[in-house]
């Protein structure tokens, strides 16, 4: 079921009524219709995944519970492989067994011998790659004594299949998302505008920045060896805000929705494309992925504080797990490592965290120096996002040859491209405007509020794309 779609216009009322009205006295009742309506929501893809979810959620389930009776380390250890060889294997299965195979193919046939085996038919199951972390989070976190395990399994399945964050994040920890269903909610009239202003942003980002940027984007680079230099750098910038545009705006909706109800999901994105360094980026991007890999992998492989090397091997192995973590591509393990390589300076330098504030903190406008940072970074993320989107990386590096051959500036070119570029425009001046917040309507002047809800409602209903609803692109993931 899509954000942008009538059956999600129709289903959330639904939900919403019945959890607040019929359901408002049990907070086991509110937590078992949060399941049931989850459940409805990922069927609506393709039921026939409903089992693999189940199966997930009763596995982390009893092996939280064997991990709270017992205090054997032996015992503990293979409670916790369980978890881990159970969740990973069906991400593995589905995500990467035909990659893998082609792969020890290709390798078999170069060194002379044939591997007779056939590539598998299989269907992705979508968000499959989110709830696997976020569930997996939990017992990790038991495992380690940071949470005490739950028995009220109702509870953990809402927590695990939480619709509004099920499928494309944010990925939330266990620690933050998993109490929320044990303490009782009341409806809080700020809280619902709130979520509602978000969902307002997520759906303008969405429907009218991406999908635009898409349309373009798309034909671009599956026509890429037939478009001149600046036609491909005006695709990748289009990609650059499409991807943007389509993630975060999933990830503002869901937060939104999540509000709806009572619950306080992770700020998933903080204005990525005003960072002044490729670490600021980083701590800006997708946040919820980033610092699960910060505090599940990076620090317990030692993190920066060993010597030189350990600090180089542990920022390729993040970055690359990270690319990994996309897609079964090659394109999306250069698109790791090359940020890794973005990455290093700034490490070894100690230069990293040098840039943790706002851009332009206490100024309307960025300095020349902040202006030329942060224009270096959008650059360099440019160049990354091209592999990030392509086939292969044939087609990565023949997209960046053929954009560095810039002919004769074009102004019917540009202008061919003026409404797309034209609300792109707008775009960042709304997030300017609001980086120091969650979105552009937390304004105190009400008359600056009401104007900004008039644009963005105006710009939804006369620029944004409805026939055919596009899907999220981190669907795929």
């Amino acid at each position: 079921m899509l954000f942008n779609s009538l059956d999600f216009a129709i289903f959330l009322p639904i939900v919403f009524i019945l959890y607040w009205f019929v359901f408002n006295k049990s907070l086991k009742g509110q937590n078992l219709l949060v399941a049931a309506a989850s459940y409805v929501f990922y069927g609506w893809w393709d039921w026939r995944f409903l089992s693999l979810i189940l199966f997930s959620t009763l596995i982390d389930y009893f092996v939280g519970v064997s991990l709270g009776k017992t205090e054997a380390p032996t015992k503990r250890k293979i409670l916790l492989w369980v978890s881990i060889l159970v969740n990973l294997g069906f991400l593995g299965f589905f995500k990467y067994y035909n990659f893998f195979l082609d792969n020890f193919k290709s390798a078999f046939s170069i060194a002379g011998y044939e591997l007779n085996a056939n590539s598998l038919n299989i269907i992705l199951p979508v968000g499959i790659s989110f709830y696997t972390f976020q569930t997996l989070s939990y017992t990790i976190d038991v495992y380690k004594n940071r949470l005490e395990p739950t028995k009220n399994f109702i509870s953990f399945a809402a927590f695990v299949s939480f619709f509004p964050q099920l499928v494309a994040g944010p990925i939330e920890r266990a620690s933050n998302l998993l109490p929320q269903f044990f303490k009782p909610r009341k409806f809080e009239y700020s809280q619902g505008v709130d979520g509602m202003r978000q969902i307002l942003w997520g759906l303008f980002k969405k429907v009218v920045i991406a999908d635009n940027c898409a349309v373009y984007a798309n034909h671009i680079f599956e026509n890429s060896a037939d478009m001149s230099g600046s036609t491909l750098v005006l695709g990748a910038i289009f990609f650059t805000f499409q991807i943007y545009g389509d993630f975060s705006g999933y990830s503002d909706i869901a937060i939104g929705t999540a509000r709806l109800f009572g619950f306080n999901l992770m700020q998933n994105f903080a204005f990525p494309y005003f960072s002044r360094d490729i670490a600021e980026f980083w701590r800006r991007w997708h946040i919820s992925l980033s610092t699960w890999f910060r505090d599940y992998l990076y620090i317990p492989l030692g993190g920066s504080r060993g010597g030189t090397w350990m600090k180089v091997r542990n920022t390729f192995i993040i970055f690359i797990v990270s690319g990994f973590w996309h897609g079964a591509n090659w394109t999306f393990i250069v698109w790791g490592a090359l940020n890794a390589v973005y990455f290093l300076p700034l490490l070894l330098t100690n230069k990293n965290r040098q840039n943790m504030e706002v851009v332009a903190e206490d100024s309307y406008l960025p300095s020349f120096k902040e202006f030329g940072q942060m224009s270096l970074t959008f650059f360099l993320t440019v160049i990354a996002w091209v592999f990030f989107r392509s086939e292969t990386l044939k087609d990565a590096s023949l997209y960046i040859i053929y954009a560095s051959k810039l002919e004769t500036f074009d102004l019917n070119f540009i202008l061919t491209h003026s409404k797309t570029l034209f609300l792109i425009s707008i775009f960042i001046i709304f997030e300017w405007l609001s980086r120091h917040n969650q979105n552009p309507f937390i304004i105190a002047n009400d008359f600056l509020r009401k104007g900004a809800y008039s644009i963005i409602i105006l710009l939804i209903i006369f620029y944004g794309l409805y026939v055919n609803p596009n899907s999220f692109i981190y669907f795929q993931f």
